[in-house]
Formats: C-alpha cells, structure tokens, sequence
C-alpha cells in the first residue's frame, strides 16, 4: 500500500544525487555516548497535524499519521534503512513453509501486550485480515488498499492463541510484508469488544455475524479518527516502544516512553512532534525550537542550513515519492480529448528546471509511476513508455484538441500552504490558459485528506504524491478500479488483470514486463500526469544521534525510538 503525503513533500520519490552541503552526510548520525535517561525530551517537526489512531482506512493512509505511529503501532516488520522490508524479532517471528499453497507461520512474542495490559493474539489478526480482506462488502470496512490480504484465507488461530497460520489461495508477490507492519498496523481488537459491545470479533468473523461485522466495521473505520486535540486514550493503547501521551491542537503531539513495552527501551523518553509549516522548518531548527526536521528542498532551505555549519547535520537521499496530478475521471476530464490537451500544456520540463534542479542538478522529468530514477534500469525502461511525447509542451496541437470549446475552467486542488505547489500551479496555468483552459488555483479549498475534498471528488486536478517503497504491489489500489486509493475513479480492466498478476508474480523479469506494460497504458489512458521524483534531506541539531535517513514512506521519525542525545 502507498502513503498519500499530503503537504510539502507529497507521495513522491528521489531522484538522483542532490546538491552536497558543508554538513551533509549519507547516512545515520553517529551514535556516540548519549543522555538515555527517562527525562530526555526530543522535538520534531512536521507540516500536518496527526487525524487518526487507525491509518489504514482509504481517509486516513496518509504520512501525517504515520510519522506519529510508527513506534506506537510496530508489529511484524519495518520499513529498514534502505526501503526495504526488516523484521522486528521484538514483536514475533514469521516464516515460510510452502510455495503450494503458499503458506506463513507466524508468532507474537509471548511478552507482547497493548499498553493497557492486554494480550496480543489472534483477535487482532483476524480483525486486520477481516477489515482489509474485502471478504465482508456488506460490513462496509473501508480499506486503503486489499492488496495480499484478498488473497489469504481466514487465520489459522483461536483467541489467545500467539501463533496462526496464513494460507494464501494464490501466490503472493509481497508476502513478506502480509501482516502487520507500517500503514497496515494491527489493531487492538479488545477495544473494539468492550466500545461495541461485539463478544468475540474471531466469532463474528468466523460466523459471518452480519449485525457484529457492521458494529466491527463502523468502529473501524470511524473511532479511531480525531477531531484536532481530541485525544481518546482508553481507544488508543500502544504496542510498541512509545505511546500517545497528549495533544495540543494546532501545536504538537506528545509521545511518552511504553512503561510496558517489553522490548529495548527507548532511548529517550520524550518525543514532542510540533506542527510547523515546512517552510518554517529550517529557522525553527536554527532557532532550537524543534532538533529534528524533514523539510522540503529547496535552494532557500539548502542555503539556509549550510549556514548553520557544525551546529546542524544534513542527511540526504532517494526517496520512494513523487509529485503528480490526478485526473477526477468522475468530472469534465472523463473526456479524454480534454485530459490530453490539459497533458500536452503542462510543463513539466519547465517545472523540473526551474523548482527541481536548483536543489538536484541530476533531477529529470518523470516518466513512469513505478519506477524511480536511483532504481536500476530506470533509463531504458524509461524510454519504452510512450511519455516523452508529454516532456515539453505542445501549444499548437492543445489547441487544435480545444477548438470549438468555450474556455473550460479547470480547479486545481494542493495542500496550502506549500511555496512549490504554488509555484508549479502557476507555471501549469501560464502554459494551459494559451490554449483555452482557465487553471484556477483552488488550493486546500477543494484539496482536503479529511473526506472533505480530495476523497470526495471535489476537484477536477489534484496536485499532491505518493511514497511508496520497495515493495512491488504497493500501486495495486492506486490504478486498480475501485481501489481505495483510486482517488481520480480510472478504471480499465485490462489495468486490473495485469495489476492482479503483477500481484501473483515472483519472477524479478515478469514483474518489470508488467509494470512496462501498465505503465504504457496509463499513458494511453492519461490517468495521472507524473511531474517528477525529488530527492529527501532531513536534518538534525548535531547534539542528536541515531536520526537516521530512510527512503520509505514512513519518514524521519521511522527509528524515533533510536534517537537520543549526547551527553
């Protein structure tokens, strides 16, 4: 499944090598001796304020959650420091046993316990596998992604039991990130019981209990979603490392050490994540209001941080996210000659050079949704799409495609506020209203991740990203018809088939060939309009170890419980 990052760096991905700083460096701080006591207190900053305690519903799959449950909801697995899948013995085991039918042993930890005391076991494997199956469409469970779970058989297990069986009625691509793991935590079950009033959640699965799933569902989906400041702590018990302590609204979230984690304690035992815009993230770091910061690149920001000298480290990377725009397919760019003469006046050559390449001199116009420019093979893989048609402009030929309309207004939606949105919507419209478009720029007016905008339609061009990862199934909601994070409505069925085996392969050659050929159809189609990956800096007051860079989609904060300071 794939993140939506909703503001400055949008779901995007990295490009290249990017611009080297008087204090960068390319991988982890170093950890020398630090302070680990229990009263060390780290600050962060971030661009969107925390929603929801459950991220993986279709509204809430967004970074902006993710960053604060990264270690109060771990399971089975992590994102590592390279994007790649990295199993967490803390939490369990899992392995396995058999290609036909491909089968998974797994087992939590006898110590493993929510926050609140209670064991965790099979009840909240079986309502991960129910919610996010897409066995139960009368329940209403809304899903950001079905993707591997739709494919397994109900778990193996009865209540109490630490150890299930997953059997998968086909092969599975990703298996290795099946349950559990980031933007598809596992739920505590036991609260769903006791606010409900639900006996067993394994018994109402097992029974297919119409009126229990419902009751499941409807909590589900909704409970765990939070107005600003609204903190629920007796719904929200931790699994991991830190837990939820408190809520400022518009100002921060607060994490405190788990005094029941049963793992290595955290290092420090405070983790204060504050809510600054990101263009205000490197003077807030400068300022020592906040130690750790992942802004959005840009020359002003690079500038201002080399300036800072020793006093602050840069990390920088490849990051699995990219900038694009989403057609509404559900609205007037259902017409395909109007998506195309919108593709063929944007200019992304121009975007890339004047808003990317002042941070990244290697940065280049992107060509595929599924494929980044640091990965291997990229460049030839590249040329086979059918895109370089789209690279630069081509004002004659949108304009013969609009002739006869009347000027056709068209709102494009961002996250405000974010100077680069901004900049890009401006270059799109000077280009697009020479040949009869209106581009209005509608900003978080008709662009919200609350239901609001974006998850309801109410745009006709959205301009955000996606992160991803390493993982070669993570697009299958995005494209798939109906996916839950199918945000535009695309539907083609030839798509879907090949996204289903895309699913089903492990062959390395057999999965590049798929992702070529749904690649070139998004293309035909002009589902999306890729713009380009970028690359990733965070930085981190100096006196602070552990801060480790990750391309993934659960950013900066990923190792939170790693980081401490020096004495």
């Amino acid at each position: 499944m794939k993140v939506r990052h909703p503001a400055a760096r949008a779901l995007a991905s990295l490009a290249g090598g990017a611009l080297l700083l008087s204090a960068c460096s390319t991988g982890s701080s170093s950890d020398t001796s630090t302070d680990t006591g229990e009263t060390t207190v780290i600050t962060a900053g971030y661009e969107q304020e925390f929603s929801a305690y459950n991220n993986s519903t279709s509204g809430n799959a967004t970074t902006k959650n993710q960053i604060v449950l990264n270690q109060v909801l771990p399971s089975f697995w992590e994102f590592g420091d390279h994007g790649d899948v990295k199993k967490l013995s803390d939490f369990g085991s899992y392995e396995k046993t058999s290609d036909s039918p491909l089968t998974v042993e797994y087992t939590i930890s006898d110590k493993a316990i929510w926050s609140d005391d209670t064991p965790i076991d099979c009840s909240d494997v079986v309502l991960q596998w129910a919610a996010q199956s897409g066995k139960f469409p009368d329940a209403g469970f809304d899903p950001a992604s079905t993707s591997g779970f739709d494919k397994m058989q109900q778990p193996k297990c009865a209540a109490g039991d630490k150890k299930f069986t997953i059997v998968y009625n086909e092969p599975f691509a990703d298996w290795i990130a099946g349950i559990g793991g980031p933007t598809q935590q596992l739920m505590p079950a036991h609260v769903i019981e006791r606010e409900t009033g639900v006996a067993s959640v394994i018994d109402a699965v097992t029974d297919n209990n119409a009126a229990d799933l419902k009751k499941i569902a409807d909590f589900w989906n909704t409970a765990w979603s939070f107005s600003p400041g609204e903190l629920k702590k007796d719904i929200i018990p931790s699994s991991g490392p830190y837990q939820i302590d408190s809520w400022k609204a518009g100002e921060s979230i607060t994490l405190k050490a788990n005094p029941k984690w049963w793992g290595a304690k955290p290092k420090a035992g405070t983790i204060v994540i504050r809510f600054i815009p990101q263009q205000g993230q490197a003077q807030a770091l400068q300022n020592g209001e906040i130690q750790v910061a992942e802004p959005q690149p840009n020359p002003d920001v690079l500038n201002q941080l080399a300036k800072a000298g020793d006093q602050i480290t840069v990390l920088k990377g490849d990051e699995f996210t990219y900038d694009h725009l989403t057609f509404n397919f559900n609205g007037q760019f259902k017409d395909e000659t109007l998506r195309k003469a919108f593709a063929l006046c944007v200019p992304r050559d121009e975007i890339v050079e004047k808003l990317v390449k002042p941070v990244n001199p290697d940065a280049k116009v992107l060509e595929s949704r599924l494929l980044f420019p640091f990965q291997a093979g990229y460049d030839e893989y590249a040329s086979t799409l059918g895109a370089e048609q789209y690279d630069k402009p081509n004002l004659a030929e949108a304009t013969k495609l609009m002739a006869g309309r009347p000027t056709v207004t068209v709102r494009l939606g961002h996250i405000d506020p974010n100077q680069r949105r901004t900049d890009t919507t401006q270059l799109i419209k000077a280009s697009c209203d020479k040949v009869g478009f209106n581009v209005v720029d509608s900003g978080s007016t008709t662009f919200h991740d609350d239901g609001g905008g974006l998850d309801a339609g109410n745009f006709d061009v959205a301009l955000f990203a996606w992160s991803g990862s390493s993982l070669v199934t993570g697009n299958t909601a995005i494209y798939m018809t109906n996916g839950g994070q199918n945000k535009g409505h695309y539907s083609n069925p030839q798509v879907d088939q090949w996204l289903t085996q895309l699913e089903q392969s492990t062959d390395p050659d057999q999965q590049r060939e798929l992702f070529r050929n749904i690649d070139k159809q998004l293309w035909t189609d002009l589902a999306t309009i890729p713009l380009f990956a970028w690359p990733g800096v965070v930085a981190h007051s100096s006196d602070v170890t552990g801060v480790s860079y990750q391309p993934a989609q659960t950013g900066v904060e990923w190792n939170v419980q790693q980081w401490a300071v020096k004495s």
